[in-house]
């Protein structure tokens, strides 16, 4: 079974499908820069993961801005803006309920840049023969 990026446990398989068509749809809302918040607008924002909970009632969208320019300010306007996103989402998806939407910004690549950089160091020669 497979498990998220940030979670200990098993996510259903209807967590994961639903979690990607999020990602979709969030991806090109976000593309179509209808959100105008002075910290969001003018930036390319990449949603790598959405992982909603077992529920489907919250979820988590985890972005980078390309460059990781100013993301702080881009994470805070975006939560700013999510009922904006919501509503948007909502017009597209077929679920019940739209989940409520709480962006965080996605360190994975920053954690694997560092893990790399650690292999790396490891294989160099010691030169203190």
């Amino acid at each position: 079974m497979a498990t998220t990026k940030r979670a200990g446990r098993t996510a259903s398989k209807r967590q994961l499908r639903v979690g990607e068509e999020l990602r979709h749809i969030i991806s090109s809302i976000l593309a179509r820069d209808l959100i105008h918040d002075v910290d969001v607008a003018g930036y390319s924002v990449t949603v790598t993961e959405v992982n909603p909970s077992p529920d489907m009632r919250n979820a988590t969208v985890y972005v980078v801005s390309l460059g990781g320019v100013n993301e702080d300010a881009l994470i805070e306007g975006l939560n700013r803006t999510s009922a904006v996103v919501q509503e948007e989402m909502a017009r597209q998806l077929t679920m019940k309920f739209t989940p409520r939407l709480s962006f965080k910004k996605d360190e994975s690549f920053e954690y694997a840049s560092h893990i790399d950089d650690l292999i790396r160091k490891s294989k160099q020669p010691d030169s203190t023969d």
